[in-house]
């Protein structure tokens, strides 16, 4: 399509230019005065008379016209410029064919690749149902035994987190401190009452204050910061 286009265009453009460089080496001939009467020419000496050009190539139909040789040269030069004007419009129509054969390619590709993909899509449905079928199953049975297992991990790991929160584990410390305290006043009882010598009372009272001490500097550390 956009070959013919340009095809004619080359031939209207080949016919002017032809028609242009004929007036200009015979300004004078009578065989070359065969042009198109201009619409301002009023007060030019015209003698009309239709006949067809005996070129082939145009095979238009033209109007004789006696032009005086003072008004030629503008009268060229108004030729030329309608010439110019006319390419123009022809390149421009040229691009104007061009751009929309593109856009119709375009568009044609574009309905092509959607036919395509749709006719993809409607051949993998019944796969697409059978997966769709195969997760349902999925989701009711091995699913409900993993979700239920989870909600157990989740449970253990909340009993952990609080017997590892910064209150539980002091209040465990307080316990151990009141624990290592009355071990203490039963061990300083046993030796009031003679139910323990003297060295062994002081070694296990000994170890019993060291620990009831460092659990206290570790409860006073915790409660500072």
């Amino acid at each position: 399509m956009a070959e013919t286009c340009w095809l004619v265009i080359n031939g209207v453009m080949v016919c002017l230019l032809e028609g242009i460089s004929a007036i200009e080496a015979h300004p004078t001939s009578d065989s070359y005065r065969k042009i198109y009467r201009p619409w301002y020419s009023s007060d030019l000496d015209v003698e009309t008379s239709i006949h067809k050009m005996s070129s082939t190539r145009t095979g238009a139909v033209l109007v004789s016209t006696s032009v005086p040789r003072s008004d030629q040269k503008s009268f060229l030069a108004f030729v030329k410029q309608g010439n110019q004007i006319g390419l123009s419009i022809l390149c421009l129509s040229y691009e104007s064919v061009i751009a929309a054969y593109t856009l119709n390619c375009l568009r044609d590709e574009l309905r092509k690749e959607t036919l395509q993909l749709a006719s993809e899509n409607l051949e993998k449905e019944p796969r697409i149902m059978e997966l769709r079928n195969q997760c349902s199953i999925i989701r009711t049975t091995e699913l409900a035994a993993a979700k239920e297992k989870l909600n157990e991990l989740d449970q253990k790991k909340e009993e952990i987190l609080k017997l590892c929160s910064p209150a539980s584990l002091l209040r465990r410390l307080q316990e151990s401190m009141k624990e290592t305290e009355e071990e203490s006043d039963n061990l300083h009882r046993q030796l009031l009452d003679r139910e323990i010598d003297l060295s062994s009372f002081t070694h296990k009272y000994k170890k019993l204050r060291i620990n009831y001490h460092q659990r206290a500097l570790i409860q006073l550390a915790a409660k500072t910061t």
